[in-house]
């Protein structure tokens, strides 16, 4: 399946076409929401080569969850987190 996504950044452009992708199917996406989104560098000695850890603080109206993510690349440590968050939101998320 191919599916593109537009957002506020990268994040939001990557949630939007898993979303797109995956949203009928699973229509308890819908109740997840991220509600913070933080990013840490490990190593700062390492500069744009540092490790980078990605927290992102979700919810679905009745609980909220953190994940996290890790990676040289800090998109692929966010999207780490995000999916993360996703599959925890769709295993407690009612249908």
């Amino acid at each position: 399946m191919l599916t593109i996504g537009e957002g506020n950044g990268p994040v939001n452009a990557l949630d939007a076409a898993l979303r797109s992708a995956i949203g009928a199917r699973y229509p308890q996406l819908a109740r997840i929401h991220l509600t913070d989104f933080k990013v840490r560098v490990i190593d700062t000695s390492k500069g744009t080569g540092a490790v980078t850890r990605v927290l992102i603080d979700s919810t679905n109206g009745d609980i909220s969850w953190s994940t996290i993510g890790v990676s040289e690349n800090i998109i692929q440590a966010s999207w780490e987190a995000l999916e993360e968050s996703l599959i925890y939101g769709l295993l407690h998320t009612p249908a």
